[in-house]
């Protein structure tokens, strides 16, 4: 079992996954998210390889249109 912190509360994953995976799983859509990693901004075609780690800080930020 993995202990990661997803957006500031922990989370439990039952093995280790990728962030594409993480996304997918979180059923929120890839269009207009930015995904941080250890403070470290991780770009869209990196989500498939860059997996996730027991200890790992990830904050997902989905953006809104706005005026």
């Amino acid at each position: 079992m993995l202990e990661i912190t997803l957006n500031g509360s922990p989370r439990s994953l039952e093995t280790s996954i990728s962030i594409a995976t993480l996304v997918e799983e979180l059923s929120m859509p890839e269009r207009r998210l930015a995904v941080e990693l250890n403070g470290i901004v991780v770009r869209k075609a990196e989500w498939p390889g860059t997996i996730l780690n027991s200890g790992d800080r990830i904050e997902i930020v989905h953006f809104v249109g706005g005026g």
